[in-house]
């Protein structure tokens, strides 16, 4: 188990992301003299490190806003977060929430949403393998049943429910395409899947987020598929089981706990 920080340490990392602060008392160079320099250069190294991490995670939100304005934002969300994982890939889990009480981006209310939508892409790229559910397994479910199945979640699975339109918003963008007569106000849910090497983010329908939201909480397929039809009640059930087996949301299906194959 790894001993908490010392004082001096603490103190060391809170200067290294304020340059407002005296380097750490005791940094000295060979020659005895205080390391200012050497310590300002690793200190903008480090900063512009997590800068370039953040611009990388959430490259639509760059695009939206421009680089510039990105990269003062992100300047100070690092100066005010430290990494608290060896993995540079998790740094920024926070920036969503961060950007949504930025004063400077309240005049595009949907970044966040952007943002949060792009986080959990990244989050379904790096998780576990697993295989998806053989969809084939459902014909074998006699049909009394089906309302009983419950699922289990593939690793990579994560579900999105927006208030602005940040599924087209990020579709657009990372596939080159102009947000022309794109309202940004209309609210979308989305399903990020990884059934091959890169997550796929689909659009869900009216009462689709319901319908797997309570899927990947455990409940059963009547349950889910109840909830749905009172958010729609057009909401088409086969096509979105179909959907999910298709996108691989789920790595296996039960039935009173027991695994069916």
């Amino acid at each position: 188990m790894a001993s908490a920080p010392s004082s001096r340490q603490q103190a060391f990392a809170a200067a290294l992301l304020d340059p407002d602060r005296d380097i750490p008392e005791g940094l000295v160079t060979p020659d005895g003299q205080p390391a200012a320099r050497r310590f300002g250069i690793y200190r903008n190294n480090v900063t512009v490190s997590l800068v370039n991490a953040l611009s990388e995670v959430f490259p639509t939100v760059q695009n939206l806003v421009g680089e510039e304005f990105f990269r003062a934002m992100a300047r100070l969300y690092v100066q005010e977060n430290l990494p608290t994982s060896r993995l540079l890939f998790e740094y920024g889990a926070s920036f969503p929430a961060f950007i949504g009480q930025f004063e400077p981006a309240a005049d595009l209310p949907f970044l966040p949403d952007v943002a949060r939508l792009e986080r959990l892409w990244l989050d379904s790229f790096h998780a576990a393998d697993a295989a998806p559910l053989d969809g084939t397994i459902l014909q074998r479910v006699p049909p009394e049943q089906l309302a009983g199945l419950t699922f289990g979640t593939h690793p990579a699975t994560r579900l999105f429910r927006g208030n602005h339109a940040a599924v087209t918003i990020m579709a657009r963008d990372r596939a080159g395409e102009p947000l022309d007569g794109l309202d940004p106000f209309v609210a979308e849910d989305g399903l990020i899947t990884r059934p091959a090497f890169d997550p796929e983010i689909r659009h869900l329908p009216q009462g689709g987020a319901d319908f797997i939201g309570l899927l990947m909480e455990g409940h059963t397929l009547g349950e889910a598929a109840g909830a749905a039809l009172s958010a729609d009640s057009n909401f088409n059930l086969p096509a979105a089981i179909s959907a999910i087996i298709e996108a691989g949301a789920f790595s296996k299906v039960l039935f009173e706990g027991m695994e069916v194959s």
